[in-house]
């Protein structure tokens, strides 16, 4: 948890620069990591052989490095095993904006863009950790409770580590952007603010006589954010984040 945590920012090259509206930028470590923090899905792109490759997969932090699972069979495991150049990217679409123009249409936004080399996770040690981190960063102490990974299992999953070595983030918050003119125009024009909400608990219909829901579970409740209980997860499992 400790790796380069002395320095507030991270180094800014051509790679990483926003380059359009660089207003919206921030390459600080607070703003990239509550970003990253508050998700669980990411993609990550990489480049095999000459053809360009995105995978969808979840995904958590552990200081500046970043730590996604999959199958050993998959194709983006296996290539990257020796070392491979990759962009690990998470999104929150925060809302719609109607303008008065169609230029001005446009949506607020949380991203983040995260570079560095991921290798395969071969030390057993931490290959263990990262069993446990899997599913404890989502929802902390839970592994304690679960019947224990088979040996076939645990085969069968890989890990991907990779260290940040440049990221960004970028922001637009401001909703309507009207041109100055535009805003005496007849027309109609909003922000539809967009969130990701839990539903209420379905308890799996096979529970046997006794078994209820545990207190752990209690910040994934019904009408709250996703990304609050993401959060408060995340910081109870690494409270130093």
């Amino acid at each position: 948890m400790s790796d380069g945590i002395a320095t507030t920012s991270y180094p800014i090259s051509q790679r990483n620069r926003v380059k359009r509206l660089h207003e919206r930028g921030a390459y600080d470590r607070a703003t990239v990591h509550r970003i990253l923090d508050s998700s669980m899905l990411c993609h990550v792109s990489y480049v095999i052989d000459g053809q360009p490759y995105c995978t969808p997969t979840f995904f958590w932090r552990e200081g500046t490095k970043l730590y996604w699972h999959g199958s050993s069979a998959s194709r983006m495991l296996r290539n990257q095993s020796e070392g491979q150049r990759v962009c690990l990217t998470v999104a929150h679409l925060d809302s719609l904006v109607l303008a008065r123009c169609g230029f001005n249409h446009s949506a607020d936004y949380r991203a983040v863009m995260a570079f560095g080399t991921a290798h395969l996770v071969t030390d057993p040690d931490e290959k263990q950790r990262a069993l446990v981190a899997m599913v404890d960063r989502l929802y902390p102490g839970r592994t304690a409770g679960l019947r224990q990974s088979s040996t076939q299992e645990i085969k069968a999953t890989s890990f991907i580590a990779m260290q940040i070595e440049e990221a960004s983030a970028k922001v637009r918050s401001k909703g309507i952007g009207d041109d100055e003119e535009d805003y005496a125009l007849p027309i109609y024009a909003e922000r539809i603010p967009i969130r990701t909400v839990l539903g209420a608990p379905e308890p799996c219909k096979r529970l046997i006589d006794g078994v209820t829901r545990p207190a752990t579970l209690n910040g994934y409740s019904e009408g709250r954010l996703l990304e609050d209980a993401l959060l408060d997860a995340y910081f109870q499992e690494y409270p130093e984040g």
